[in-house]
């Protein structure tokens, strides 16, 4: 039997065996979506494969399908295309925000597996940029991906994907019933979940930047070593909120448009963040 023969061969056992448990009850259900793309690994891995794809989707009990060949109509990163010119050029930028979220570099970054992308002003392209930079990171073998969309006065995750608005992250915060499981959306990429930005209020900020924020964060940063959370954020210098997400961070990216964003902007964008 070959090495690919034997990978697929333990995955099916590992499979059956799982039904086996939720079947009887001794284990929560936590089927996903069933990946679009995957990679056969060698026998030795194909557990840590398994692992990896239930802690991508285990707590989301919702389910949407992402159009990955709209992603890449747009422009964006998508399995669909992995060797396209911007999946090569993301492939360069999230290996040093990799690194320093598994904490191989020489002083480790505390929280460094939750990312923040930014901009001084809106339409520099940031949230394509977390999405595709999410997209990249779920292509990753050993990474699962967690995309928030924490843009609460302009969200448009959600529609950049071609997924309706849903509930999400200002309703965690405001209502302590509702748990993040019930709001979190796994999709038909195999290592990436979703969490929408929520039901609009009027004290965003005032919430963003409050105890019950942090402590979901954190939680969401600690529950699983191998997942990366990236924050899509509101532009710096249009609303408040994103120095209240960023105070929270380990990583922060500032996306800025090429021959467009004046030098004073940016440095202005940046000063709100340097304490940071």
């Amino acid at each position: 039997m070959s090495v690919i023969e034997q990978a697929a061969k333990r995955l099916e056992d590992l499979k059956k065996a799982t039904v086996g448990l939720n079947r009887h009850g001794t284990a929560r259900d936590s089927e996903a979506v069933g990946p679009q793309f995957s990679v056969l690994e060698p026998a030795s891995s194909a557990a840590n494969a398994v692992a990896a794809h239930d802690r991508a989707h285990s707590v989301a009990t919702q389910s949407v399908a992402i159009d990955l060949s709209r992603l890449a109509d747009l422009g964006l990163v998508s399995p669909r295309d992995p060797k396209s010119t911007v999946s090569e050029e993301f492939r360069v930028i999230k290996r040093p925000l990799i690194r320093n979220a598994a904490g191989k570099t020489p002083s480790p970054i505390e929280y460094g597996n939750l990312i923040m992308i930014t901009s001084a002003l809106p339409g520099e392209g940031k949230t394509s940029s977390a999405v595709s930079l999410a997209m990249s990171i779920a292509m990753e073998l050993d990474k699962t991906v967690l995309l928030v969309d924490a843009d609460v006065a302009r969200p448009s995750v959600l529609g950049t994907l071609g997924i309706e608005e849903k509930k999400g992250l200002l309703d965690v915060l405001v209502d302590g019933s509702i748990d993040l499981s019930e709001v979190l959306l796994r999709t038909n990429v195999e290592k990436l979940v979703l969490l929408p930005s929520g039901t609009p209020h009027p004290q965003a900020t005032e919430l963003l930047a409050s105890e019950t924020m942090t402590a979901l964060v954190r939680e969401m940063a600690g529950r699983y070593r191998d997942r990366i959370i990236v924050f899509d954020s509101p532009p710096l210098l249009l609303t408040n909120e994103a120095t209240a997400l960023a105070a929270h961070m380990g990583q922060i990216v500032v996306v800025v448009e090429a021959e467009k964003t004046e030098h004073e902007t940016l440095k202005q964008a940046l000063s709100l963040i340097e304490a940071c």
